[in-house]
């Protein structure tokens, strides 16, 4: 038996080793962030058999040398894989990367937890703070947020947190508003959220004022920053304390895999009495809350997004360009009546948009040399006519998918008011700013000409024109099923 002691000293030689590359890769350009993260050509020639691509380990739990191991390794004493619950080097390297992507330029110390979907990672970051004070245990707990939000997430606040545990959510209408947000903040407020830009109406906000209000009050601000990605806008560098994404979406743009993550600075703001979690959230809550309950995401998921990621910038670029042509297209047409997207000048938020989205590293690449905006390759717009107007336009699109999903490769666009949104009632979707003729689009990484075709088809329903849809109502698979059983 080695005893506990030899145990530590190489964990303490091996976690050394492992800060001075991670030092390293941070000095790197963003690109080569994604493309290698925190998985180094030394641990693949060490532990996995030279392999170039971060390894699978679909496990679910690790083995120990003796029982020194074990006991320190089980009181953390050493790091450990020891249940894929709680740790996976899979899941390790995914959280290192969206770390380092999170903080790039920022000059902090960040650190992830990834979780089994966008959903269980907000689940994560807010459930800390939603603790009764021991000292003043009568006092009522609330949380302040924007409005305009994710239907998913609206839910989560709404039942989960208000109708069934009594926390109450003050909703922030107008979030550009600095006023509005400081009218909300009482003594029991724990923290303050927002989503930006948010799913489907495209709502932002200034960031750094809204980090500062929240400070001033002594509680952390997160930012579910999903539609946005690292590549467009890392709202750490500006103030936030916690940021949300659903890796679900944009940055696994496949659609391969469910998961969230969780990036947190070092040493956030809060007024909960618990040290060990504002010093280092993300590690808190993968060591403990999440031990417990148990949200973290599967190795196989991790991987998928792992791959995903490595050209995320270039992806980015892209989309957000096409999504701009699309938007001006829509601008002009004779059969809406407003888009939604923080690129176009008309949009009132343009100019607070145009402060904090960027292309990362546009600066010094070879294509543009100077800094240049990008807004992403979310959008909405407002069918003439009403619900049933825009029903007739999103039946009549060919290409474009009709669904419930966002930031795929492929474009897809769904009518929140009857999908997405429709649980949160007329009065929640009146207060965040999603009526019934609303289409939300996804830009993926077609020819926006082609796009644009395939918008075209569903606006001339409206003239008259139906074009229809040719195809088998059941799959191939399904009707040599049905031949089979005649």
């Amino acid at each position: 038996m080695q005893g506990k002691k030899h145990y530590i000293e190489a964990a303490v030689k091996s976690a050394k080793w492992h800060a001075e590359y991670q030092k390293e890769m941070r000095k790197k350009k963003f690109d080569t962030i994604a493309v290698h993260g925190i998985y180094s050509m030394q641990e693949a020639l060490n532990f996995n058999q030279g392999s170039i691509i971060e390894p699978i380990y679909m496990s679910t739990s690790q083995a120990y040398r003796d029982a020194d191991e074990m006991e320190a390794a089980l009181g953390y004493e050493i790091p450990t894989w020891c249940y894929s619950r709680i740790a996976n080097p899979t899941m390790y390297y995914l959280e290192g990367v969206l770390a380092m992507l999170e903080g790039y330029g920022s000059g902090l110390e960040t650190s992830a937890i990834a979780t089994s979907s966008g959903m269980s990672a907000i689940m994560t970051a807010v459930e800390p703070f939603l603790v009764v004070d021991k000292k003043h245990p009568e006092r009522p707990i609330n949380f302040v947020a924007t409005a305009q939000v994710y239907g998913g997430t609206f839910q989560q606040f709404a039942e989960r947190k208000q109708n069934d545990r009594g926390i109450e959510w003050r909703k922030v209408i107008h979030s550009h508003d600095l006023d509005e947000w400081e009218s909300l903040i009482d003594e029991n407020t724990r923290f303050l959220y927002g989503e930006m830009p948010s799913n489907p109406g495209l709502a932002f906000f200034d960031l750094a004022e809204v980090a500062k209000i929240a400070h001033r009050h002594g509680i952390p601000l997160i930012i579910d920053a999903t539609v946005a990605t690292p590549a467009l806008m890392r709202p750490l560098q500006h103030g936030a304390d916690i940021v949300i994404h659903s890796v679900s979406k944009t940055l696994t743009s496949s659609g391969f895999g469910i998961g969230g993550v969780v990036v947190s600075r070092k040493n956030i703001t809060s007024n909960i009495d618990n040290d060990e979690m504002k010093a280092d959230f993300a590690v808190y809550s993968k060591l403990l809350p999440n031990r417990d309950n148990g949200p973290n995401i599967s190795p196989f998921n991790a991987v998928m997004a792992l791959n995903d990621i490595r050209t995320l910038r270039s992806k980015m670029d892209q989309f957000s360009r096409t999504t701009m042509k699309v938007a001006e297209f829509l601008e002009q047409h004779k059969h809406i009546e407003g888009v939604d997207y923080l690129g176009l000048k008309s949009n009132p938020l343009h100019e607070i948009a145009k402060k904090y989205m960027f292309l990362v590293d546009s600066e010094t690449d070879d294509i543009y040399r100077k800094a240049v905006n990008r807004y992403g390759h979310l959008m909405s717009f407002r069918v003439k006519g009403g619900g049933q107007a825009a029903r007739d336009v999103f039946d009549g699109f060919e290409m474009i998918w009709r669904a419930t999903d966002l930031g795929r490769v492929k474009s897809v666009a769904t009518i929140p008011a009857i999908s997405t949104h429709s649980q949160q009632g007329e009065e929640g979707r009146k207060a965040a700013n999603i009526p019934d003729n609303l289409i939300r689009l996804n830009i993926g990484g077609e020819h926006a000409d082609d796009i644009i075709a395939d918008l075209e088809k569903g606006l001339s329903r409206l003239d008259g024109k139906v074009f229809p849809v040719s195809g088998p109502l059941f799959s191939a698979a399904g009707a040599s099923s049905a031949r089979l059983q005649r």
